[in-house]
């Protein structure tokens, strides 16, 4: 982009006054900067939205012109004389709002839409003409539990359509008919609740007359105001990596419906989780007092009702809770500090995950302290620490607006990642090339110049082939290589091993699919490349991520605009908690616990002794340390291992041997059925702190509403705890933890608590103006010499692989509707009347062999249990495979998967297991 000094301007006259914009601008858009809004219905000043001209509320004059001109659609011209407020304009603007008013109902469904503020704006509060026929209005649509339907106030403005088709690009809403009897219509005139909307709520946000509303601000008699509200809070969106901002609309102290706002990740986008899934902190099951396991509770298991706990466990005041909690656990640190762990939270903020490593490193002496990105992107980060020196992307997803080549794989972002999808549906339909590689014909197929459906596992054999062709073409960028690299020799070398045509019969792919996969992405201008945990949760991860670092290096496409590497993240602060040290081998900003010189610039900042320069444990290792007896107590905030470990009896198992379990949650979770002490904390939209998003943006999270009941913010939780260990921490506000984190991160400069109250600031943030930079490393990486490593990667089978007993592969993963363990989605209103039961998908082809229907109910067994769920018919899954989704505790995936690690990310692998599915014997005896 330009900067201001080069961009070409227009001068003009508006209203007699001379005035000077950006060429490009319209007229409305002109007027819009001097402080002056012409009326308009069919446009809406937002990023992604084009102007359409169509409702013709925004009429001008133009001088020497006939006909009046539409100002969102008209750009200015060099001596152009406009002006807005002529008696023609205003009759004709008037005019266009009279007609429109005579069909409106009489009781507005949102009295406060935009609709009606541009009818007083033009003076319009009745009309002359007859209403439409009783017989030709619209029925109300109430079929979608998140959004009712009014189309008797509809304009046939088609910002609903465009909000649908260009901007969230789902293809759902269009219209339907000619002239009188044109109607706005979801896929072939079927009910919202039964088309193919997933519920991303941007046509409700576009709406401007109230046809279109969230459920929960109308009535019975679908009357609202989506102004009663009591205050807005800005915010930062609970759930996925995306990190997308938005607006909670707070009334009576509970939030009534959020809208999303425009910040650097999602410009005003949500998905049916962020705009529709707020609920669950209101829900019945929400932890108000601390708890304390009784002395008669019944054998520790997963055996507790969240709605009458009463029989395990009994209330406790704060301090007696606190007390408890920090004795059971100070009676182990004398035994030998190693005796407890911890598992802290990327649902936290990041002044909380840094206080979490803080006090098990500090309090007792040693590095057992872990997250989930053990179980996410933990293979990711160590092959970008180890060839480029950083963990973090070296671009922003929305770069992608600058590639004409993007690779996604391993990754299903319209279910996972919905926004940053929003932007790859609209880089395909601009003409980029998007290529798609998944084991599952996910749902960006429908937008790839190339779909390779590969067999599971065999990753390193596809990109190692395409590579193959790269060096063999001679496609790679050799002055590239030559300036930012190092051990290309052997890297080519090891290549030669792996021509297409061999790899092919292992991954699935023919020959000259890969050969065209390598020309495009090689040949391109600027490509970036995408990856998930398909990628990540093997035991070949990091050598699937190696591949990828040496798939970009060799091309060039890293450090320039619309080229880079990005790992999406999977929770809102996974990014963040990782940098702020929740991490058993790494300090924050990723400095490791074996360095002496790091140590010491932490205890000094600490003010404490030395702790250990051995690396801890890591999430799975915690758990086999309990079976061994070493580890014997825990704290665990905010994780829910007994839902999210792999091969999960095992880890249940361990957590009922531990002698001392402090839970600190907002639900009595699975993992909380275990604990010896329950701390209940404050959900994401009751607290303050920041979190940074898969795009490195630091972002600030603010209360909107009072916590339930006592509990209280983790930070809060922390500080206490760690007081009663015998720390002196003096923390009155997580502004004072921020201020400490900057002194031993980098990553922070220039990036402030008060710049972070009114922006989001991307890191490395240059100067304490610069918003922050989106692309790294275009002078070189932080390595040895500035140099980016090529590692070669070889083929390594899946640690099991399908047998005569177990004939199929299991993959796991999540679904649209629901997020990690379900602890939260599954107790959101809208989120769980979606999709509220269990399930499986296998293909037709499976189904058939098996003798089973759609519907029915399968038993999925593999050699570490058995679960009984329903199953779907899905062709985007190949046959012979099953998809599982894991939120679901009465089908829990993990009772299935494998623990079986990754050497160097230390990860399971949740993406490959083998299986035998076949009809419950429930069904088979129907």
């Amino acid at each position: 982009m330009p900067d201001g000094s080069q961009t070409k301007t227009i001068t003009f006259t508006l209203n007699g006054a001379e005035t000077t914009v950006p060429e490009g601008w319209t007229i409305w858009e002109a007027a819009q900067g001097r402080g002056l809004t012409i009326p308009h219905l069919c446009h809406k000043p937002a990023p992604g939205y084009r102007p359409d001209g169509n409702c013709r509320a925004c009429m001008v004059e133009v001088e020497g012109e006939r006909n009046l001109v539409a100002s969102c659609i008209r750009p200015v011209a060099e001596g152009m004389v406009v002006t807005t407020d002529t008696r023609r304009a205003e009759k004709a603007r008037k005019m266009v709002m009279e007609l429109l008013v005579a069909d409106q109902p009489e009781a507005p469904h949102d009295k406060s839409s935009h609709f009606w503020d541009m009818a007083a704006a033009s003076q319009v509060t009745e009309s002359r003409f007859p209403r439409i026929e009783p017989d030709r209005i619209p029925l109300l649509d109430d079929s979608h539990v998140a959004m009712r339907v009014n189309l008797d106030a509809c304009i046939h403005c088609n910002l609903c359509t465009r909000a649908c088709r260009e901007v969230q690009v789902n293809d759902v809403i269009g219209m339907s008919g000619r002239g009188h009897d044109a109607e706005i219509v979801f896929d072939l005139n079927d009910p919202m609740g039964a088309s193919t909307c997933v519920a991303c709520g941007e046509c409700v946000q576009a709406c401007p007359t109230g046809a279109l509303m969230p459920a929960s601000v109308v009535d019975e008699a679908q009357h609202g105001d989506s102004a009663d509200y009591d205050r807005e809070v800005k915010s930062v969106c609970p759930y996925c990596g995306v990190g997308c901002q938005l607006s909670f609309k707070v009334k009576d102290d509970r939030i009534k419906y959020v809208e999303g706002i425009d910040g650097p990740a999602n410009e005003n986008r949500l998905c049916v989780k962020g705009r529709f899934g707020f609920d669950y902190i209101h829900h019945d099951h929400r932890l108000t007092k601390p708890l304390i396991r009784r002395d008669d509770a019944p054998e520790k298991g997963l055996n507790v009702d969240p709605q009458n706990w009463q029989a395990h466990f009994r209330e406790a005041t704060w301090d007696e809770a606190l007390d408890r909690a920090a004795e059971g656990l100070a009676k182990l640190r004398a035994d030998t500090g190693t005796r407890v762990a911890g598992f802290g939270s990327a649902k936290c903020s990041n002044e909380e995950a840094y206080l979490f490593q803080k006090m098990i490193r500090q309090g007792f002496g040693h590095n057992n302290v872990d997250h989930c990105t053990r179980l996410c992107h933990a293979s990711s980060v160590a092959a970008l620490m180890e060839n480029v020196g950083s963990a973090a992307v070296t671009a922003t997803f929305n770069e992608i607006e600058n590639a004409d080549v993007a690779i996604v794989i391993g990754a299903n972002p319209i279910e996972n990642h919905p926004v940053a999808a929003t932007y790859f549906k609209q880089f395909a339909k601009r003409g980029g090339k998007l290529i798609v590689m998944d084991p599952r014909g996910v749902g960006l197929r429908r937008f790839a110049s190339h779909m390779l459906q590969f067999k599971p596992g065999a990753d390193v054999s596809m990109l190692n082939a395409i590579m193959h062709t790269i060096v063999e073409e001679k496609l790679y960028d050799e002055q590239y290589i030559a300036a930012f690299t190092e051990n290309w020799d052997a890297m080519k070398q090891h290549l030669k091993g792996f021509p297409p045509e061999k790899m092919q019969e292992i991954c699935g792919i023919p020959a000259e699919v890969l050969k065209d996969v390598a020309r495009t992405f090689a040949t391109a201008r600027a490509g970036m490349i995408f990856w998930g945990m398909g990628i990540s949760q093997h035991i070949h991860g990091t050598d699937n991520s190696r591949c990828l670092i040496s798939l970009a290096l060799m091309c060039g496409h890293v450090g320039r605009p619309g080229s880079g590497l990005h790992p999406l993240r999977g929770q809102n602060n996974v990014q963040g908690a990782s940098d702020a040290g929740l991490i058993p081998m790494f300090l924050p900003d990723y400095k490791s616990v074996m360095d002496d010189g790091v140590r010491s610039a932490f205890t000094k900042v600490w003010e404490s002794g030395d702790f250990s320069n051995q690396k801890g444990l890591t999430v799975v290792e915690i758990m086999d340390a309990i079976h061994a007896g070493d580890i014997r107590g825990m704290y665990i905030l905010g994780e829910n291992p007994a839902m999210s470990d792999p091969d999960v009896e095992h880890a249940r198992d361990a957590l009922a041997k531990l002698e001392h379990l402090v839970v600190q949650d907002i639900f009595l979770t699975e993992t909380a059925n275990f604990a010896d002490v329950i701390l209940p904390a404050t959900a994401w939209a009751e607290k303050t702190g920041t979190v940074t998003n898969t795009n490195r943006q630091v972002q600030m999270g603010r209360p909107a509403v009072p916590p339930p009941g006592d509990a209280r913010e983790d930070w809060w939780i922390e500080v206490e705890l760690a007081k009663r260990l015998g720390l002196n921490w003096t923390y009155t506000h997580p502004r004072e933890v921020f201020a400490e984190m900057k002194l031993n991160m980098g990553s922070l400069d220039n990036i402030t608590w008060e710049r972070l109250e009114n922006e989001a600031v991307t890191y490395p943030s240059l100067s304490p103006e610069d918003p922050g930079q989106p692309i790294v490393f275009g002078d070189g990486f932080p390595r040895a010499e500035g140099r980016a490593r090529f590692t070669p990667a070889n083929v390594i089978p899946p640690d099991e692989v399908p047998d005569a007993e177990y004939p199929m592969v299991l993959i796991t993963g999540r679904q649209l509707e629901h997020w990690h363990t379900g602890s939260m989605t599954r107790r959101a209103t809208v989120l769980d009347a979606v999709e509220p039961e269990a399930n499986c998908s296998m293909h037709p082809s499976t189904l058939r062999k098996l003798g089973v229907a759609p519907g029915d109910m399968v038993r999925l067994t593999t050699r570490r249990g058995s679960v009984e769920v329903m199953v779907r018919e899905d062709r985007a899954v190949a046959p012979d495979n099953v998809f599982l989704p894991f939120a679901f505790v009465e089908a829990a995936a993990n009772v299935l998967t494998n623990p079986v690690l990754d050497p160097y990310g230390k990860i399971p692998e949740f993406k490959f297991s083998a299986v035998r599915a076949e009809r419950a014997i429930a069904a088979a005896a129907e």
